[in-house]
């Protein structure tokens, strides 16, 4: 049984995610897994489609359908979280990478970079062509 308490923090999870129980399709299907006879006959499993998101929850971790429903929201919510943290995660790392790029470099940087370079240079220089002189 879930307490009052852990309700009301997954409706809270649920409001940051703005997920609302208009966009959520509930359906409840047989259960699968250890349990015996009982999980197999019962329609306790949960499952939520959410639209917007087109994002699907499975959850039949109790024999209680009541419990499974508020813990199938609580994993969708989190779910919708991660989709919008990891975006931002992938803005700031672009953000990052420009910046690196743009980032002036030390003279030692610049030194050893520049010296590269001719080391670079002078072994494509000495892949050049040999012309042999025919013989007379």
């Amino acid at each position: 049984m879930i307490s009052p308490e852990t309700v009301e923090k997954i409706k809270t999870r649920m409001e940051e995610a703005s997920l609302f129980e208009e966009d959520i399709n509930e359906s409840f299907i047989l259960g699968s897994g250890s349990g015996g006879q009982k999980i197999n006959k019962t329609a306790s499993t949960v499952r939520l489609f959410h639209e917007p998101s087109s994002l699907t929850v499975k959850c039949g971790r109790s024999r209680s359908r009541e419990e499974n429903r508020w813990l199938a929201r609580r994993e969708l919510a989190e779910k919708i979280l991660e989709k919008e943290n990891a975006e931002i995660s992938r803005r700031i790392q672009a953000r990052e990478k420009i910046r690196r790029q743009k980032r002036r470099r030390s003279r030692r940087q610049k030194a050893r970079m520049l010296d590269e370079k001719s080391k670079q240079g002078q072994k494509k220089a000495a892949r050049t062509r040999v012309d042999i002189p025919p013989d007379e």
